[in-house]
């Protein structure tokens, strides 16, 4: 009898499992392992030899958690934010203290702390703490969200993660936090009374960001992007090096790549991080990188799909936010890629190295599993209704 419980219960589990969308991640995220263990087979990059394996124990541990989570009511963990939330913004802080640590040495940000044992991105963890306690705010405001005061505090909650990250120097995140905190306003339903006044006051706001508190070097990395051969002018050669040998390496794989084990590669700065992709199109080349588009997008429309079956808000908001990260994160890599957007250091998803990235990114989505699994309301996972 015991064994015939168990047995119903594994299966109603796996029922209810947001298959389609683990195993799309699992697939990508397996796909960046191999990638790791290609640079580290062909010498590609001096960096650590283990990091693939690194890279295979946080898929192992991501997937793990992912799955657990999906079992999970999100109702219950997301009323905890007097501990997860605290606790996030606590690890960023700890960034100011000497703990802080620079992976790469030129980077304008210490946007990591050193444990000793392993380093760790803080700001990968305040970005699901936001996502789940502004899920829960909006929530709670409900359809009062366009009332003067709840729009204040709306945007205040916004607003310390993001000057958080501002203050670190890294401009990469502190863009994915305000792209979140966009989405979700608009899918919590903001009126346009308060959208066309930013709207019409943006030119401004670019014009004092651009001449009064931009840094020098931050105005290089937009201008050189306008220039028609940078490498030829002093003034841009430093800044455009990465993105100039990226774009070679990227169009060098044509249309079939030369293999995930060939003889010859174009060498690009810490290719295995922000540009990833260009390895990809190396080894794959233009049909390699288009499949790994596809099953990105694939990822972003099925989280877009379960916002629509959520039983209610919060879970509907859980997703547009893990949503909003993840495209956000693939516009804004693809777009330094592709040499269109400025350099600012944003990680391509599941495929990039790190091993805060890919476990932050494995719980967003056992995050979104538990909304779809939770989607009828009648629903408890683990609960047997005959």
């Amino acid at each position: 009898m015991m064994i015939k419980t168990v047995f119903k219960v594994i299966l109603q589990y796996f029922r209810k499992l947001d298959k389609p969308l683990f195993l799309a991640t699992c697939g990508v995220s397996a796909f960046s392992v191999l990638l790791m263990y290609s640079l580290v087979y062909n010498g590609v990059t001096g960096k650590d030899a283990r990091m693939y394996r690194i890279q295979f124990v946080c898929l192992c541990a991501g997937a793990a958690a992912a799955l657990i989570m999906s079992a999970l009511d999100y109702h219950k963990f997301i009323k905890l934010w007097f501990l997860y939330v605290p606790g996030a913004i606590g690890l960023t802080l700890l960034t100011f203290t000497p703990l802080a640590y620079k992976p790469v040495e030129s980077a304008d940000d210490a946007a990591w702390i050193n444990l000793g044992f392993t380093t760790v991105q803080p700001s990968e963890f305040l970005k699901i703490a936001f996502i789940l306690s502004f899920a829960l705010h909006l929530s709670k405001v409900g359809d009062k969200i366009n009332h003067i005061g709840n729009v204040a505090l709306l945007c205040f909650h916004g607003a310390v993660p993001t000057l958080i990250v501002v203050a670190q120097g890294d401009d990469g995140t502190a863009i994915v936090f305000f792209c979140i905190f966009l989405c979700m306003m608009f899918s919590a339903g903001i009126s346009w009374k308060y959208i066309l006044p930013c709207v019409i006051a943006a030119p401004v706001a670019v014009w004092v960001l651009w001449t009064k508190i931009m840094l020098p070097h931050q105005k290089m990395r937009f201008l050189v992007l306008f220039e028609e051969n940078p490498m030829s002018n002093p003034e841009f050669a430093d800044i455009a090096y990465q993105q100039y040998w990226g774009k070679l390496a990227l169009g060098s794989g044509q249309l079939f790549g030369k293999g995930l084990f060939a003889d010859e590669y174009v060498s690009v700065p810490e290719v295995q991080n922000d540009f990833i992709f260009t390895y990809v199109g190396q080894c794959l080349g233009f049909l390699g990188c288009i499949a790994l588009v596809a099953a990105l997008s694939f990822i972003c429309l099925k989280i877009l799909a379960d916002s629509r079956i959520a039983k209610d808000d919060m879970g509907k908001f859980i997703c547009i936010g893990v949503f909003a990260l993840l495209f956000i994160h693939c516009v804004l890599n693809l777009g330094m890629v592709l040499g269109v957007m400025p350099v600012i250091g944003v990680p391509l998803p599941f495929v990039s190295q790190g091993g805060s990235s890919m476990a932050s990114l494995f719980v967003c989505i056992g995050l979104v599993m538990s909304v779809y699994s939770h989607s009828e309301k009648n629903y408890r996972v683990f609960y047997d209704a005959n």
